[in-house]
């Protein structure tokens, strides 16, 4: 299956490269209101096609478009600090004071560019005021947003409000916007019907309800624009080769969707060491997935000093009971007092042993 997608990914990867990527749609603004997510049959069949929008990649990579920063304003320097422009240039004091780091934009090939060559009356201000007003982002996220995503000032008015118009006839209410937006800065670049096919993507595939994909997305907003090769990938681990039920999976994910967002060898590596080597029940790393995303390495090290003490009890049904969060979570400090009754420095040195 695996190096079936591959091919497929290939040839419509090709296919992208022709047309571009972040191509502007026209869409009806008014929607209809439902709880209901597009399912369409042929969600299957365009999963190859969403496996490109943005790959695995960030939407501040260089565009495949050669025409993204055409302007008729003067050709700056290939490479140049925008510092240097500061003092010239009422848009980069204006980012400045909204908190935009400047020199994280440059770190991405063409951004400076590109930023630099827009005024901010008339390329950057309304943009900033819908940000704020309709989407409700905070004032003190602006320049996080903006750092991570300036390419939205290439985006239309209009279709960052037919945008936020779906979310709203999909029940999402104004604090869940606020977070989707605030949390994945790309979601806005992504088209309605892209954004209506990714959730239909996991509602159908995990057998979501209504308020299971929109509990899903404000949880973890990435997920719904991250490479589906990747989801696809980390489901048929946590399924297949470990053999968690739907219903395990469906809570799992819903509990830690990060899960979905791990490369492939991290999350192999930890679920096999928990489940495998620590014992762990299916039923238990369920109620407590924050453990799958932490480092083999911690879980290993503190679960071997449990062992070693004869205190790696994760049953909560007998004596001397750990259980998982306490476990992973806190200092080495904490731990080796408050979990394995010891001192630190003792168990500093069974880790110098180790």
């Amino acid at each position: 299956m695996s190096s079936f997608l591959q091919r497929l990914f290939v040839g419509k990867l090709n296919i992208a490269i022709k047309r571009g990527m972040c191509s502007k749609v026209s869409i009806q603004p008014s929607v209809k209101k439902t709880d209901s997510i597009s399912t369409a049959d042929d969600v299957t069949d365009d999963f190859t096609t969403m496996l490109q929008e943005f790959d695995n990649r960030s939407v501040l990579d260089p565009p495949l478009s050669k025409d993204l920063y055409t302007s008729v304003t003067p050709t700056l320097k290939p490479t140049f600090n925008l510092a240097a422009y500061v003092n010239d240039s009422e848009t980069l004091q204006q980012l400045l004071k909204l908190g935009v780091d400047l020199s994280a934009i440059e770190r991405r090939k063409g951004l400076a560019q590109f930023v630099a060559k827009l005024d901010f009356e008339k390329d950057m201000k309304n943009h900033i005021r819908f940000l704020h007003d309709i989407c409700a982002l905070p004032t003190e996220s602006l320049g996080d947003f903006l750092t991570k995503n300036p390419l939205i000032f290439k985006e239309h008015l209009m279709d960052l409000q037919t945008r936020v118009n779906y979310l709203q006839s999909k029940l999402f209410k104004p604090v869940d916007i606020a977070r989707i937006v605030e949390v994945n800065p790309f979601w806005l670049m992504f088209s309605t019907q892209r954004i209506d096919k990714r959730l239909g993507y996991f509602q159908k595939k995990f057998q979501f309800s209504g308020l299971q994909i929109r509990k899903l997305a404000v949880k973890q907003p990435r997920l719904i624009t991250y490479n589906l090769f990747s989801v696809e990938r980390n489901t048929f681990s946590i399924k297949e080769e470990y053999g968690f039920s739907l219903d395990e999976v469906k809570s799992l994910i819903l509990q830690t969707p990060r899960v979905l967002m791990m490369s492939s060898e991290s999350l192999a590596s930890r679920l096999d060491y928990v489940h495998n080597v620590m014992k762990i029940s299916h039923e238990q790393i369920v109620q407590s997935s924050e453990i799958l995303q932490f480092r083999e390495h911690k879980i290993k090290q503190r679960h071997e000093y449990l062992k070693l003490l004869g205190r790696a009890q994760y049953d909560p049904t007998k004596d001397l009971y750990v259980s998982l969060s306490k476990l992973v979570h806190g200092t080495d400090s904490e731990f080796a007092m408050d979990v394995a009754n010891t001192s630190l420095r003792e168990f500093e040195m069974f880790l110098r042993q180790m």
